[in-house]
């Protein structure tokens, strides 16, 4: 893409998952460690533990309870939490990530987290990662009642940290994100197309995008 013009911006919206963090651990854990944990405690297949998890898991797409740990955590019979922190080793932060987000901070950029992650799920990235020290604030959408998919977190936000939409940006992997930060008047929403080595690129439909954070490191 073309480089981004940082006088613009006093404050950036971050993603978490997909777009600082590699895609694999979470596709890994939802994909297979869940459904064998859910195998082996109903004693069924596991192709049909997946079957089962795999369609109860799109039918909550775009809710809150598609990211909510504690209603996987009932739903399933199982700790979902607990479960998830046996895999922590996996955490990944994609590359020049920390440079970005030290860049940011160098600029004297306001950095925002805005995930849809459940705070469990949050407090595990953030103790297996750096990325944490580089925000001003941590918003979990679970906080607000409403994941992103919802136009009306971004004006809930502003009740945790106040923000110009007409100098933020905001960048993620999520379309749908995208799409209501941009209908609410979010200046630039961002599509973060690479979310994994292992995982194919996210099709940006429309939206400026990146792959590597080199592309728009501030300098």
């Amino acid at each position: 893409m073309q480089t981004l013009d940082w006088n613009q911006f006093d404050t950036v919206l971050l993603d978490m998952d997909g777009t600082l963090l590699d895609l694999h651990f979470d596709h890994h854990f939802w994909m297979h460690a869940v459904p064998e944990a859910y195998a082996y405690k109903n004693h069924i297949s596991i192709r049909s533990a997946k079957a089962k998890i795999h369609r109860e898991i799109e039918s909550h797409a775009g809710t809150l309870n598609w990211y909510c740990l504690d209603f996987w955590s009932a739903k399933l019979e199982l700790n979902i939490a607990e479960l998830k922190r046996g895999f922590k080793e996996e955490i990944r932060v994609h590359p020049e990530v920390l440079d970005f987000l030290a860049a940011l901070r160098r600029h004297g950029k306001r950095v925002v987290m805005v995930t849809n992650a459940h705070r469990d799920s949050l407090a595990l990235k953030l103790e297996m990662t750096e990325i944490g020290r580089y925000f001003h604030t941590l918003i979990s959408a679970h906080d607000l009642g409403m994941p992103k998919e919802d136009i009306r977190i971004w004006s809930e936000i502003q009740r945790v940290t106040p923000y110009d939409p007409k100098r933020t940006l905001l960048i993620d992997d999520n379309l749908k994100a995208l799409e209501t930060a941009q209908r609410y008047g979010i200046a630039l929403p961002l599509c973060a197309t690479f979310v994994s080595p292992k995982l194919g690129r996210i099709d940006p439909q429309g939206f400026a995008h990146f792959e590597s954070f080199s592309e728009i490191m501030p300098h």
